[in-house]
């Protein structure tokens, strides 16, 4: 029998100012009169406090190293905590909070519509919306005989039967290179983890945490988990990481780990979004360069919500990504049922979404097909996501073939950490380029492949970064809108313009009518490179444009300012 949950949508002018809608509330019943939901605050207090607040934060070590890559030299406002006045009153009306999020500079809580209703009220108050719930893509799963393995011992690695799966897209040559992602640190977010598995016994943990019960346990617990927590997230990261040589070995298996227990089973394969920004914050706190969510969002949702703005977990990826972390995540097994489309976070801007093919390289049946609702093509990339080979736990089979695009992400993921390897210094937008511009569908991107299956070894070589940073005096030959840093922003967002040639331009910042809101620059401009800011000043938050126009065309960058 389906559990559902009461779903609300709640906002200072609703109850503040209007009726309230109970349709809102009474399409689901409520569980224990209790729902879930994030209370968004104005700010963070004021100025001068905030300001304190920056001085004192103090940074990971490879936290600081991976943000000065995109220009993030010292403490943003993404770093300092939410108001712990705000949080205060948020316990006197007797309220749960479950998170507390200074990315979004929000609270998740338990509650009671009375109790929401009070707080609305409070003038410190931004907007109250549900924390969703939705089903992950399940994979299928195939055991296989440990005896029957496909055998890879001619020279190199010996990739045992994931030689496929690493041979089709190209890892096997730059780990001939010496690239293994040595020096990255990848988080995994998912369901738990069976750490004793043989095919971690090499691989660097560097923390662990366990967001559904508060704890450091990543592995099942008999008596809080259900049976088989830990199946799912085990999959993923031997997939990614895995060294078992003469079985299985994956693409990063000398990368660094971060493992986060962030999806529950239980509840018909339910995950709440809430531990899922937790999770990301903690990893980008502790310096991880890559996150692999083989995660879906789709309940509660519409197509016209994928537009890359709306979900919470899509707006927590954007924000990863601007402070310096490459974010892949899978594109969703929805192809063929009722909703097809790709699901949240795939249709974030910056995010890498990954697609499922089997081992001819054909597009999966079940593999869901893009574009995002703004019309954006998606997936970006593909990998191997059908009968994909992975550790599982248990001693009679510890290792099976596992379908899903579950299964391709970590793959894409372990991937960008050995591109990463060989090249330490490139930025998450340059990874995600070399990997799209490398892929065997690049020249012709579409809405089942996106730009195709990646080529590890051709994007190590993509040279087209280098060439730029080389040369100081480098003219691009195109006019275009480059390094937008951070996006989303606040309070203010750093960008590039790369002009081809000499002339006349005007810089503008459009918002979503089209209709300028600050004039950046207007006039006579050099060829090169040249390095602009934007500070709003009274304007509100939301999505809005970086429009050039060079006289014989025009380039647009869409960025977010939140407060």
């Amino acid at each position: 029998m389906r559990i559902l949950f009461t779903f609300i949508t709640v906002s200072v002018f609703l109850f503040g100012r209007a009726d309230f809608d109970k349709y809102q509330f009474d399409r689901y019943p409520q569980k224990d009169g209790l729902v879930k939901a994030w209370i968004y605050f104005h700010d963070k207090g004021n100025s001068h406090l905030t300001l304190e607040k920056k001085k004192n934060i103090h940074l990971n070590q490879k936290t600081i190293g991976r943000r000065i890559k995109v220009g993030i030299y010292e403490p943003t406002w993404y770093d300092i905590s939410v108001n712990d006045s705000y949080i205060e009153r948020m316990i006197q009306t007797g309220v749960r909070i479950h998170h507390t999020s200074r990315w979004l500079n929000a609270v998740s809580v338990s509650a009671t519509i009375h109790q929401l209703e009070k707080i609305a009220q409070m003038e410190i108050i931004k907007s109250i919306q549900p924390v969703n719930r939705y089903k992950k893509p399940i994979p299928t799963l195939e055991i296989v005989n440990n005896q029957s393995h496909q055998k890879n011992k001619t020279f190199g690695l010996d990739y045992g039967s994931s030689r496929e799966q690493i041979e089709q897209i190209k890892v096997d040559k730059a780990h001939d290179a010496g690239f293994f992602g040595q020096g990255i640190r990848v988080l995994i977010m998912d369901t738990g983890f069976d750490t004793s598995h043989t095919v971690f016994d090499s691989l660097t943990i560097i923390a662990q945490k366990d967001f559904i019960d508060g704890d450091s346990v990543v592995k099942d617990e008999v008596d809080k988990d259900p049976n088989g927590q830990h199946n799912h997230g085990t999959y993923t990261w031997s997939t990614s990481g895995g060294y078992a040589p003469g079985e299985l070995i994956g693409p990063a298996f000398k990368s660094e780990y971060l493992l986060a227990k962030t999806e529950r089973i239980d509840e018909e394969i339910q995950q709440e979004e809430d531990d899922y920004v937790a999770g990301l914050e903690w990893g980008e706190s502790l310096g991880a360069d890559v996150v692999s969510t083989s995660l879906g969002y789709l309940d509660w949702y519409t197509w016209k919500d994928m537009d890359g703005n709306t979900a919470v977990t899509t707006k927590a990826v954007d924000i990863a990504v601007s402070l310096g972390m490459v974010c892949v995540t899978a594109a969703g097994n929805e192809n063929g049922g009722n909703w097809n489309h790709i699901i949240a976070p795939a249709d974030a801007d910056s995010v890498i979404a990954v697609g499922a093919v089997d081992k001819n390289g054909i597009i999966a049946s079940f593999s869901s097909r893009g574009p995002s609702y703004d019309g954006r093509i998606k997936p970006e990339l593909c990998a191997r996501g059908v009968y994909t080979y992975c550790a599982r736990p248990g001693e009679n089979s510890p290792y099976s073939y596992v379908s899903g695009t579950s299964l391709a992400t970590p793959l894409v993921a372990g991937a960008a950490a050995v591109l990463l390897s060989a090249h330490p210094d490139w930025t998450p937008m340059m990874v995600r380029q070399a990997l799209m511009m490398t892929a065997s569908r690049w020249l012709a991107p579409d809405n089942n492949y996106g730009w195709g299956i990646i080529d590890v070894w051709a994007a190590i070589n993509y040279d087209k970064f280098t060439t730029a940073v080389a040369n100081e005096h480098y003219i691009p030959n195109v006019f275009s809108i480059t390094r937008a840093y951070p996006n989303p922003f606040n309070p203010e967002i750093n960008f590039n313009l790369n002009m081809g040639k000499a002339g006349d331009i005007s810089l503008t910042i459009l918002n979503l009518l089209g209709q300028p809101v600050a004039q950046i620059y207007k006039g006579e401009m050099t060829a090169g490179i040249h390095s602009f800011n934007w500070i709003p000043v009274n304007i509100p938050t939301g999505i809005f444009f970086i429009n050039l126009d060079y006289g014989t065309g025009t380039e647009i960058k869409k960025i977010t300012y939140l407060k």
